[in-house]
């Protein structure tokens, strides 16, 4: 019912105050009030008494009503109250204040009735002559033992109710001053007592926030003091627990925001409860998102929803590979149970296997491709070491064109390791650029220039489409000259005539990003499957189209490392049968910006 131990004490308080005090007040104000009238009454009796032993020889001797009215009148005066004279059967014989031939007979009068039967009456009651309430009191008139009449004294009470209301009034102010004492009193008293509470209370919320440092409590010698004590041990403690587990959290937090490795902890009933940074980049969800909604909600893997059902029901951990082929990524699910820790709870560890995959499958494309390379020019130096040792040696002409086949043979091979080597050098970063501002066009034209005749041979139409007024760019002339020769060689070796091939470089200009001339090279050729298009700038990877052609498979992975180690990039595009276009961008260096 109430809120507060102040409120608890003060308001029963104040209402037991309230009520012995009204209780008083009614009580004194009916004593008063009755003592008053007990004492008017027994004055009147006197005062009747007396008048009735006056008047018992006027009424004995039966004289002249006049005598009994004039007697009624100076008694009147005397007592300053109404006297009645009247006869014993109930005949008013004389009043100090009516005419007594006009009033009624009094013999059902109370206070007559009592007197006749024990001498004295006395009652209260409406005068309906006077129109106000009044006090009789009447007494018996006595010739000897005989009653010979009433002698009826009676006093308004107008008076006696204002000097009782006077007395109530007063009562009712000291009783009404005595309160407000009484409940200031107990407010402060409560409020005294209560004061460490609340303060106590106010502390507790600081240290139930975390706040302990501007905590300040009672100490007493009282209960409340050794409350005080407790709570603040409390306190330090709670603070200390909060500092460890603030730095333990803060630590676990930095372990899995650096972790690559993505984690996710499921209750009991599949429900998401922690997952950290690198699980939303691998699993494609967010955080928010995530919390407390289900493992089949949140993930929409059944792979992992399963392995986590296992584990939940064998407690033992299961592993899980996990293809997403629309994300093209790899993933290894290990789902571990936390045992006592967190009991009913799952571990979910997600390893990024995707780079550890395509490197396998680069590693055996790349024996697949290597092998593939050697045993061709291997087979044909076999054929003609064989051909030689057979008989070749002695038709020398013949013998000569054989060893110029085996010349043509090995210089493919070492043309193959040059260019392994260089790619090594390459991508482990030991070549130095020697970089050099240089027109564009000029590293066109040279490159141009170069394949010109393999171009007119091939009956193919070359276009070149550039401005001359196009910036300078900071590269090694060889080697961006090297690029555009690989790029433009495999558009004649994959475009059939008649053809044609379309040079272009223009300067690009995106916000965001620093501006950069783009270079392309397009022909009218085979084109290229759409699944080997993403791997074409991979080592020795040949679309089917270039199986059956001469070169390494080299090339455009060293113009892919090339434009890289330039900070640039390289892409392709293309749909078989209609031609390719390749492209490169190389960044405009801030000193040879120019329109």
């Amino acid at each position: 019912m109430f809120k507060s131990i102040r409120s608890q004490i003060t308001v029963p308080y104040i209402l037991l105050i309230l009520l012995v005090f009204g209780g008083l007040g009614i009580y004194l104000s009916n004593f008063v009030r009755q003592t008053y009238l007990t004492n008017l009454q027994t004055s009147l009796t006197t005062q009747a008494h007396l008048v009735a032993d006056e008047v018992a020889v006027i009424v004995k001797s039966q004289e002249d009503p006049s005598v009994i009215e004039e007697f009624s009148r100076k008694w009147d005066k005397i007592l300053n109250a109404r006297v009645t004279i009247i006869a014993k059967d109930g005949t008013v014989l004389g009043d100090s204040q009516e005419d007594h031939t006009q009033m009624d007979n009094h013999s059902n009068r109370p206070e007559v009735m009592k007197a006749l039967n024990t001498g004295e009456g006395t009652s209260v009651r409406f005068s309906n002559s006077a129109r106000l309430d009044l006090m009789y009191t009447a007494v018996t008139i006595k010739d000897g033992n005989q009653v010979i009449g009433i002698a009826r004294i009676a006093l308004p009470l107008t008076q006696v109710e204002h000097n009782i209301t006077m007395l109530r009034t007063t009562i009712v102010a000291s009783i009404f001053l005595a309160s407000l004492l009484s409940i200031a009193v107990a407010t402060f008293i409560a409020d005294r007592t209560t004061r460490p509470l609340r303060q106590l209370t106010g502390q507790a919320a600081k240290i139930s926030s975390g706040e302990t440092e501007n905590v300040f409590l009672h100490f007493s010698n009282d209960e409340i003091g050794d409350i005080s004590r407790a709570i603040r041990s409390m306190a330090l403690q709670q603070h200390n627990q909060i500092e460890t587990l603030s730095k333990e959290r803060s630590l676990l937090a930095a372990v899995l925001d650096q972790m690559t490795d993505g984690v996710i902890i499921a209750d009991p009933i599949g429900h998401v409860q922690m997952l950290n940074p690198a699980a939303e980049r691998m699993l494609g969800v967010k955080q928010q998102d995530s919390i407390n909604h289900s493992l089949a909600e949140t993930l929409r893997l059944y792979q992992v929803v399963d392995i986590w059902k296992r584990c939940l029901d064998t407690s033992e951990t299961q592993v899980v590979l996990i293809d997403q082929v629309p994300r093209h990524i790899s993933l290894q699910c290990i789902a571990t149970p936390l045992g006592q820790t967190l009991p009913g709870s799952t571990l979910l560890l997600f390893q990024d296997l995707t780079r550890i995959r395509q490197l396998e499958t680069i590693r055996r494309d790349f024996i697949r491709n290597i092998s593939h390379e050697l045993h061709t020019p291997l087979a044909s130096l076999k054929t003609l070491i064989e051909t030689l040792q057979e008989g070749g040696l002695e038709d020398l002409p013949g013998a000569q064109i054989l060893l110029q086949h085996v010349e043509t043979e090995v210089e493919a091979l070492s043309m193959m390791v040059s260019e392994l080597l260089e790619l090594d050098r390459i991508e482990s970063g030991r070549v130095s650029l020697q970089l050099e501002l240089v027109s564009p066009h000029a590293i066109l034209d040279q490159a141009v220039e170069q394949l010109r005749l393999q171009v007119e041979q091939a009956n193919l139409e070359l276009h070149q489409e550039y401005p001359q007024s196009l910036p300078a760019i900071l590269v090694d002339l060889p080697r961006i000259e090297q690029v555009v020769v690989n790029l433009l060689h495999n558009a004649i070796k994959f475009t059939p005539a008649p053809g044609e091939i379309w040079i272009n470089a223009w300067k690009e200009t995106q916000a965001g990003r620093t501006s950069s001339v783009v270079f392309s090279v397009k022909d009218t050729g085979v084109g290229i499957p759409a699944a080997d298009l993403p791997r074409i700038f991979e080592r020795f990877y040949k679309a089917d189209r270039a199986r059956s052609g001469k070169g390494t498979g080299l090339g455009l992975a060293i113009a892919r490392h090339i434009v890289e180690a330039h900070g640039g990039q390289i892409w392709a595009e293309s749909v078989e049968g209609k031609g390719s276009t390749f492209y490169f961008r190389i960044p405009i260096s801030e000193g040879s910006k120019q329109d």
